[in-house]
C-alpha cells in the first residue's frame, strides 16, 4: 500500500511529494530550476535529518509561517 503526501505545491513545476512504500520513504522534489530529484529513505528519522538540512530555519526568517507549515507537513508523514 502506497501513501502519498503532498508537502507543498506552488505550480506543476515547484512541488514536493512524499510516498511511503512499505519501509521505504520516497521523496520527490520537482523544481523549474533543477528538474526532478528523488531521495529514498529507510526511516523517518533519516528523512527528518535531511529535511532539517534542506529547509534551514535561517533561510525562512522572512517567512516563518511557511517554514512551520512545511515542517508540520513532514511530521505528518
Amino acid at each position: 500500500m502506497i501513501k502519498k503526501h503532498e508537502i507543498y505545491k506552488t505550480d506543476k513545476w515547484n512541488m514536493m511529494t512524499v510516498e511511503v512504500q512499505g519501509r521505504y520513504i520516497i521523496l520527490r522534489e520537482i523544481s523549474d530550476q533543477w528538474g526532478e530529484e528523488t531521495h529514498t529513505f529507510m526511516s523517518r528519522p533519516a528523512m527528518m535529518q535531511w529535511v532539517g538540512n534542506r529547509f534551514n530555519k535561517e533561510s525562512y526568517k522572512d517567512n516563518e509561517e511557511e517554514y512551520k507549515k512545511i515542517m508540520e507537513a513532514f511530521k505528518q508523514v
